[in-house]
């Protein structure tokens, strides 16, 4: 039985200064250190999933928090698949702002509007500007037309999709694999993505889909990939309450 396990990123040093981060290579703070580590002890527990494989972004705060969460588990020698598909949604103008002074600035309904609509990005960035991903070395293999200078969740649902058919699924039925798991450690947005697409999630009820960091989330597969069981590892209290907090940050 295919088995898939979605861990968001620990906390970033943006997250905790309450910045809106996006794209921006942003790393850890040390709460989220310590996030990705109990996130590991959860994955290392007598009933953890048999880690395979990991998929992660392109961004340093999911490529650190997989390698602390590893070597808890003490499997930092898993094959490993980076893809921009499953970056951060990118927060086009927005980057870099104060979440609380944006929307005193722009006011409370727009910048939820841009935050946690299906629909509504953010303003751009212009091409050529900081926050223009095009002169990243890590993209220098992705076509400039493909990379985003502001995303709404539907755009990440449409770059994200893909990579969850062509490298994930691939992953999840490899013949001649005795079982085990796939791991992916992305954002909250992308992960959003994954689950709106394997749980059939309506554009609605998506945006309401809040995702706490550091805290595993495992589904058991059926062969036609199928959800058969899922729900966070660990205290369903403490994912509850991770995931309020998140819901009730500012702006």
């Amino acid at each position: 039985m295919p088995e898939l396990v979605l861990l968001r990123h620990g906390q970033s040093r943006w997250n905790a200064e309450n910045l809106f981060t996006g794209w921006v290579d942003v790393d850890l703070s040390p709460r989220g250190e310590d996030e990705a580590r109990a996130a590991g002890a959860l994955l290392g527990g007598d009933r953890g999933p048999d880690l395979r494989v990991l998929h992660t972004s392109l961004l340093t705060r999911a490529i650190r928090t997989a390698q602390l969460t590893l070597e808890v588990v003490g499997r930092t020698w898993l094959p490993v698949r980076r893809s921009w598909r499953l970056n951060e949604r990118h927060y086009g103008a927005l980057q870099g702002l104060d979440k609380k002074e944006t929307a005193g600035r722009h006011g409370e309904a727009m910048v939820r509007e841009w935050r946690r609509s299906y629909a509504t990005p953010p303003p751009a960035v212009a091409r050529g500007t900081e926050h223009d991903p095009s002169g990243d070395p890590r993209y220098r293999d992705v076509p400039s037309d493909a990379l985003p200078l502001t995303e709404c969740l539907a755009d990440v649902v449409a770059r994200t999709v893909p990579y969850w058919e062509d490298a994930i699924v691939p992953d999840l039925l490899a013949e001649g694999r005795r079982g085990g798991a796939v791991l992916v450690v992305a954002h909250g947005n992308s992960l959003r993505a994954l689950r709106k697409h394997i749980e059939g999630i309506d554009d609605d009820a998506i945006v309401d889909l809040e995702i706490p960091t550091g805290i595993p989330f495992r589904y058991e597969l059926g062969d036609d990939l199928s959800v058969v069981a899922q729900g966070f590892l660990g205290d369903p209290a403490a994912a509850a309450a991770a995931a309020e907090a998140v819901r009730r940050q500012a702006g």
